[in-house]
């Protein structure tokens, strides 16, 4: 299965760890990569030198190409972007801004920047500013959220821009993986499926929450403050849906849901943690290792693209005997 991408990362397989929060760190990121794909660990608003440290840690698991998510709201992301061109990643992907301030300085360090967008405006932005790829993110992802799903927005952003697209959010096994190549994805991101890898430092009560979860068991919170997140339902989302519709002040939903990410992450409170998930949680029934989930996604995308051929073949087989 190579593409643009596997080349451009000089990777095995087009999978891709998505860069979560408190949720990637060396540990996940470097056995991704490890076994064919790309890990990336998420920097989101960590001091400069927890993101070196992390670095060198999943250089110590592997000498296969790793990355950084770089979130561009953090306030120590100008010591961040120093970071990781000093380190030598192989590719950083961005969110929740512009990339373009740093682009100049990834580029001369030779990584690859691979900005995550929700728009086809914001693609074609990313691409005149010299992005190497585009991950085309839909709603069905878990944390921060746009407003197109996946199936609208991957192939506008592939038509849209000439570098290569990798397709994001509800993409959770090999079908979907052959949903988003049919689509003109030349790899796909995954975060939800990799939160229940065995190699994840996340509390086991998160991962068994995931693992647990049904198809209608994400929502979206944060609508109201223009900053959507979709997580699992909980004790939290309920108290913060309410206080949402009863207009309560910015401050006062800040305020219930400060630290909460890591107080799911890290202590293990899925009640009044934020469990970010996406809508793909539903499929997820076990733990395995990440060797384990990519080769099963790519045999599985591999079966399910050779049964589309069978079946175009045998389409076009009728057409001409009725002709």
């Amino acid at each position: 299965m190579q593409t643009r991408i596997t080349k451009l990362l000089e990777i095995e397989y087009p999978v891709i760890q998505g860069g979560m929060a408190w949720v990637a760190n060396a540990a996940l990121a470097a056995n991704v990569s490890k076994v064919g794909g790309i890990g990336f660990i998420g920097a989101a608003n960590a001091p400069a030198e927890w993101v070196r440290s992390e670095i060198r840690r999943a250089k110590e698991i592997t000498d296969k190409p790793i990355g950084v998510n770089v979130m561009l709201l953090s306030e120590h992301v100008d010591e961040v972007a120093q970071v990781v061109a000093e380190e030598g990643v192989k590719a950083v992907t961005t969110g929740a801004g512009n990339p373009a301030k740093y682009m100049k300085q990834w580029k001369e360090a030779g990584i690859r920047v691979i900005p995550v967008v929700a728009s086809v405006a914001m693609a074609r932005m990313m691409e005149r500013a010299g992005a190497d790829a585009i991950v085309a993110e839909g709603m069905e992802s878990g944390g921060h959220i746009g407003e197109q799903t996946t199936m609208s927005l991957l192939p506008q952003v592939v038509d849209a821009v000439s570098v290569p697209v990798i397709g994001a959010g509800g993409i959770g096994d090999g079908r979907g993986m052959a949903a988003a190549l049919m689509l003109g994805a030349e790899a796909v991101q995954l975060g939800t499926r990799f939160i229940v890898a065995k190699e994840s430092t996340v509390s086991q009560a998160y991962k068994d929450r995931v693992i647990g979860a049904k198809d209608i068991d994400s929502v979206v919170t944060g609508r109201s403050t223009g900053h959507p997140v979709r997580s699992l339902r909980n004790t939290m989302t309920r108290q913060y849906l309410e206080m949402e519709k009863n207009n309560v002040s910015f401050e006062e939903l800040e305020h219930l849901t400060l630290g909460a990410l890591r107080k799911a992450v890290v202590d293990g409170d899925v009640a009044m943690g934020t469990v970010m998930a996406g809508q793909i949680a539903g499929m997820i029934k076990k733990e395995q290792t990440c060797a384990e989930i990519i080769q099963e996604i790519v045999q599985e995308a591999k079966e399910t693209i050779k049964k589309c051929s069978i079946f175009a073949e045998d389409s076009c087989g009728n057409e001409a005997e009725h002709a």
